[in-house]
């Protein structure tokens, strides 16, 4: 089968704010050192903003603003910037898919799916960042991955198949009650009509998964594609031959997961429902 063609890299948004930042540094006689001395900053962070490799917080930004007497111009910019560039360059292109996607099919076995976190869990999530992110960043990517939601209760939303591994449940981040008030949250979402929800259960003797991760996508046009995301990379694959085999391995690991409805009695039995 013929591979489609690969996109070229875009320019993101970041990368056309750093530009202008540098551009404003430069005509207010500043250098790197002595921008990020005013804001209370690290010279690393303006540096990399203005290559697009950071991006720019709100706050910095006003305080930016005041510095180089830019009128606002680089707060009403960041507030601007498209949603999925909200999210670390190598996983906007997904994001992009997932929010079109008519049919979607995730294996996750180290945490809850981002499109079912609750918002104390996203904030465990990022809390666990290492190294460590500043409070406002978790706070600004845990909305972020709570915005992504919005598919679920949109007027025509994705054929959706999530596969969670049973150890995911028992990682309980955050404090208890928040990781009770997650597995209620899923329990909910179990019953959504255009969502199937399966547990794989941990004394499984046949996984089709060890692998690790996986997303499957299909567009509006019936394009087919898979996402594959380890530590801080993420690869879409477009291949038709890569992505089959990804579909029979997800077939596989539906197969070996308790059905939906033996994963909504589990549910109901860590819930301490009968």
């Amino acid at each position: 089968m013929q591979q489609r063609k690969k996109s070229s890299k875009k320019v993101t948004s970041w990368e056309v704010l750093g530009r202008q930042l540098a551009e404003f540094r430069r005509v207010a006689g500043l250098t790197q050192g002595q921008l990020a001395e005013r804001a209370q900053v690290g010279e690393d962070t303006v540096s990399s903003v203005e290559q697009g490799r950071r991006r720019l917080q709100a706050d910095l930004a006003e305080r930016l603003d005041t510095i180089l007497e830019t009128k606002q111009a680089l707060s009403t910019a960041v507030s601007t910037i498209p949603t999925h560039e909200r999210f670390p360059l190598f996983v906007q292109d997904f994001i992009e898919h997932e929010q079109r996607a008519i049919t979607l099919l995730s294996y996750e076995n180290h945490l809850i799916p981002g499109l079912l976190q609750t918002p104390e869990y996203a904030r465990a999530v990022f809390n666990n960042s290492y190294p460590p992110i500043p409070a406002q960043e978790v706070e600004e990517s845990a909305q972020a991955r709570i915005d992504r939601q919005q598919i679920l209760s949109s007027g025509k939303p994705p054929m959706m198949s999530f596969i969670i591994e049973e150890s995911v449940l028992q990682r309980h981040l955050g404090d208890p009650e928040a990781m009770r008030r997650q597995i209620e949250h899923l329990r909910a979402c179990a019953d959504l009509p255009f969502l199937s929800l399966q547990i794989m259960p941990t004394d499984t003797d046949a996984h089709a998964g060890l692998a690790g991760p996986l997303v499957l996508l299909e567009t509006p046009e019936h394009d087919h594609l898979a996402y594959i995301e380890g530590q801080y990379k993420g690869v879409m694959v477009e291949d038709p031959d890569e992505v089959s085999m990804f579909q029979q391995k997800y077939g596989m690991l539906r197969a070996q997961a308790l059905t939906p409805h033996k994963t909504k009695a589990l549910l109901d039995t860590l819930l301490g429902v009968t």
